[in-house]
Formats: structure tokens, C-alpha cells, sequence
């Protein structure tokens, strides 16, 4: 049986180095998963590595996909799955990479929310509501949903509260597996050096040209609350642009404090899934990937 190696994690956990370094030795190419990296313009906000970081490594899915479309999990599923068709056919191992759970549920386990049309008037009747108060509505709605969420993230919750109300309650997904051996790999680390890791690629990511990422965006004609739903980063870097936020300072401190929530809801979901195979250093995760060969 063919097979896909899979690795998670927190957000600054180190997963993306971690999968160059396993490629270059494993005859591997990555697919990302994550729901930001897969669009253009949002390179230095989403994580997306660099030329230099990559190594020549092939990474897919990343950079891909115009800001004017959007990728649901279906859709992802089925550009994950081309991409890993692909890889298997050059004789390589395809190695899935990311921090957005469900994008990987949707990959490898063929796990898809249920199709449900757009409600206009619910959403326009949701738009005035704050995120907070749109979480707790989620909350009631569906709380496994509600524990993985970005709860900053209005647009999400208003779609998620939309398939919630539209079925009356959230049924069992189906689900399609692939039909491969897959190895799953978390990376562990320790809540003080997850946040000093944190800190320092928010330092990164402004030092980099994040905010005049942002600028870009706003130049483009998209609108600023658009830009507020591509993440807490983006709307930060909105609210420092007009002047909401006083200081690079108080930017990167905003930043770091809501990545640290982000990194917590990722592990509340990662931790549920018993395949996952937890590592805390890369030898660990060179001998299971060499137990997962033989």
C-alpha cells in the first residue's frame, strides 16, 4: 500500500522545517495544510515558507490559489489529493504539513462538512453581531465545531452557524478514506517555548514586511473587513494601519497573546486524534518514520 506521512502541530512548533528536513531524507514533497498559505498575497502573514526555507524541497498548495476565490474543505480535499496522486507517481513520499485540522481531515480521512447553500438573510442578520457573540451561538449550535474554530474569524462562524441552523443539527460526517498507509507525527513542545517561539516569528513576520502585506491588500480595493476575516494577524495589522493599535510594540504583543490562543484550540483538536504518533525532538521523529518503513 502506498503511504503519506502527516505532520501536525501548534502554530511556530517548527512543522514545516521539521517535514523539509524529512523529505531531504525520505525522497519527499510536501503538501501543505493550511487554510491561508493556499492563497496569494498572504505569504508573510500565513507562515508560508520561503525559497530559502524550502530548500529545494517541492511544496505544494501554497501560494496557489487568487484571494477573490475561496477553498472549502471540499475543494481543498480535492486538490490535496490530486497533489498527493502526483507525488506518489514521481515515486516520492507525499508528506502533508499544516496546522488546520480540518484541511487534513478532509485529505486524508475524506471528511467534508455537509453542502449547504448560502442563507442571505442569515447572514445579513448575523453581520451585526459581534464574534463573540457569534461563537457563543456556535457554542450552542455545535460544540465540536466550536472547539476548532478560529473564534475571531466571523466569516467562518457565520458559515458554520449557517450549516448548524440549515440541517437543525449537525450529523455524524461521512467520511471517505484514502487509500494509503498514513503515519501521523505531532510535534510536542513546551508552553514556554512554544510562546518564546511565537514571539519570535511574530517579530519575524513584522520585520519581514508584514504590515506592508496588509498595506497591499487594502490598496487592492479589498475591503478592511474582508481583510479582518483572513485572521487575527491581518485584522491587527488593520487596526495599527488606523491608528487603533499605538506601536509596533503593542502590534507584536496582540499578535503573540492571540497566536498563543490560536496554538492552544489547535492542540485541543490535534489531541483528539489517536493516531497522532507525539514527538519532542527530531531524532524521536526520524526513528518512527523509519519504524513506519519497515
Amino acid at each position: 500500500m502506498k503511504k503519506i506521512l502527516v505532520i501536525v502541530g501548534p502554530t511556530a512548533s517548527g512543522k514545516s522545517s521539521l517535514a523539509v528536513k524529512l523529505a531531504k531524507k525520505f525522497n519527499g514533497e510536501i503538501i501543505s495544510a493550511d487554510s491561508r498559505q493556499i492563497y496569494k498575497g498572504l505569504e508573510i502573514g500565513s507562515g508560508a515558507v520561503t525559497k530559502k526555507e524550502s530548500q529545494g524541497i517541492k511544496h505544494h498548495l501554497v501560494s496557489t490559489i487568487p484571494l477573490k476565490n475561496t477553498v472549502s474543505a471540499a475543494r481543498y480535499k480535492t486538490l490535496a489529493r490530486s497533489a498527493i496522486r502526483g507525488v506518489w507517481n514521481r515515486g516520492k513520499l507525499p508528506i502533508v504539513c499544516g496546522g488546520t485540522g480540518f484541511y487534513i481531515q478532509a485529505a486524508i480521512d475524506g471528511i467534508i462538512m455537509p453542502s449547504v447553500k448560502p442563507n442571505r438573510k442569515l447572514r445579513a442578520k448575523l453581520e451585526s453581531k459581534t464574534a463573540r457573540e457569534l461563537s457563543e451561538m456556535l457554542r450552542v449550535l455545535d460544540l465540536q465545531r466550536w472547539q476548532s474554530i478560529d473564534k475571531n474569524n466571523k466569516r467562518r462562524l457565520v458559515r458554520s452557524i449557517e450549516i448548524a441552523q440549515s440541517l437543525g443539527s449537525v450529523p455524524p460526517l461521512k467520511s471517505e478514506p484514502i487509500k494509503a498507509d498514513v503515519e501521523f507525527i505531532g510535534i510536542e513542545i513546551k508552553k514556554d517555548e512554544l510562546a518564546r517561539l511565537i514571539k519570535k516569528r511574530v517579530e519575524g513576520m513584522i520585520r519581514r514586511g508584514f504590515i506592508d502585506e496588509t498595506r497591499k491588500l487594502i490598496r487592492s480595493g479589498m475591503p478592511e473587513e474582508k481583510i479582518n476575516e483572513l485572521g487575527f494577524e491581518y485584522r491587527d495589522a488593520v487596526a495599527y494601519l488606523d491608528g487603533v493599535i499605538p506601536s509596533k510594540t503593542a502590534l507584536t504583543d496582540s499578535m503573540t497573546r492571540q497566536s498563543l490562543q490560536y496554538a492552544k484550540r489547535q492542540m485541543t483538536w490535534f489531541k483528539k486524534d489517536e493516531r497522532i504518533h507525539w514527538i519532542e525532538s527530531e531524532r524521536e521523529a526520524m526513528r518512527k518514520i523509519k519504524e513506519f518503513f519497515d
